[in-house]
């Protein structure tokens, strides 16, 4: 009987690090011709994260899709960290997901019907914990394999929370630790053992439900989370489309518990990551005292990341995380990293 070869061995890249580099895909995406449609909250001239469109006075439709390629061998943590990455979005607009269509790129002859099906049930089983319905979906013939979902979700069209509406004085909160992407290439490297990929995949199926709506209830100005363009290019875009300046403190960035080691050396950087760094040096500057691995570490490629949540410093306390910068007066967009 055939081997199944590993999901990864068939991917030339991983989860959100397989993304088209921000430096070159935004201005892109920036440059298409503007729709003036009035229904149309939230488009595509922010580079938010998914789109708001106002059904009526009461209800507004939030729609965002996302997919990649394998990041883990486990057919069904792939299918569950594909399901919460894609939930994502509609929580960093404060919105509630309703339904989701799965959307499959599969080698089927090379891994078979088994292999598709666990990672179609971990993308179940987290959709269902998060309450929503998946509706249908579309498939084609790959090599490669890569899976995510199409995800339309409900907000007030007077309470969405978007990347644009952040004030200098306002402090920055990160919902989960950073490192995912780290971890993920040190394992394709056989540089990181079964406990921490398990830190990593644990960190990657939390839903960030349970911190949207903390977040929207205390009062966030402006919302997004943290993906494949790493942390610093997030908080670059929240602080573009807010008109504001940021500072970092990355002493106070949250790291998965092991990663530390990964990032001194470079078992734990990847394609992604570098360039992140690179599209980083347009905008951020970094004090000298700040150690390399941490620099490595806010532009880590992640996945399925936490919420990068803006709001007044005195509401900081009731959302779940950690304080690591504030907004500021200056250029909009730059980051001073200290």
């Amino acid at each position: 009987m055939a081997t199944v070869p590993r999901l990864t061995s068939l991917a030339a890249g991983a989860g959100c690090g397989c993304k088209l580099p921000a430096a070159a895909l935004l201005p892109i995406v920036l440059d298409l011709p503007r729709q003036a449609d009035p229904r149309v909250l939230v488009g595509t001239a922010t580079g938010d994260d998914a789109a708001v469109v106002r059904l009526t006075d009461e209800i507004a439709l939030v729609q965002t899709t996302d997919f990649f390629t394998p990041l883990v061998d486990d057919p069904y943590d792939f299918g569950r960290i594909a399901a919460a990455n894609a939930l994502s979005d509609v929580y960093a607009m404060g919105g509630t997901p309703v339904s989701a269509l799965n959307l499959v790129a599969f080698p089927l002859e090379t891994l078979g019907t088994e292999v598709l099906g666990r990672i179609l049930q971990g993308g179940l089983d987290v959709l269902t914990a998060a309450g929503a319905s998946l509706v249908g979906g579309h498939s084609i013939e790959d090599a490669e394999p890569k899976y995510g979902m199409a995800v339309t979700g409900t907000v007030h069209p007077e309470r969405y929370v978007s990347n644009a509406g952040g004030r200098a004085g306002d402090v920055v909160v990160l919902t989960k630790p950073l490192g995912v992407g780290a971890i993920v290439a040190a394992r394709r490297r056989d540089r990181c053992d079964d406990a921490l990929l398990a830190r990593a995949v644990d960190v990657m199926t939390t839903l960030n439900a349970e911190a949207s709506a903390a977040a929207v209830a205390a009062g966030a100005h402006a919302m997004t989370d943290v993906t494949g363009f790493g942390l610093l290019g997030h908080l670059h875009n929240l602080g573009r489309e807010s008109g504001v300046a940021a500072e970092l403190d990355a002493a106070a960035v949250p790291a998965i518990d092991g990663v530390e080691a990964l990032l001194r050396s470079d078992d734990g950087v990847n394609g992604g990551s570098r360039r992140n760094a690179a599209w980083a040096a347009e905008f951020a500057t970094f004090a000298d005292g700040v150690e390399e691995w941490r620099r490595r570490l806010v532009v880590d490629a992640t996945t399925s990341g936490g919420l990068l949540v803006a709001l007044p410093e005195d509401a900081a306390g009731a959302v779940p995380g950690t304080v690591v910068g504030r907004l500021v007066e200056g250029d909009a967009g730059t980051i001073r990293v200290g």
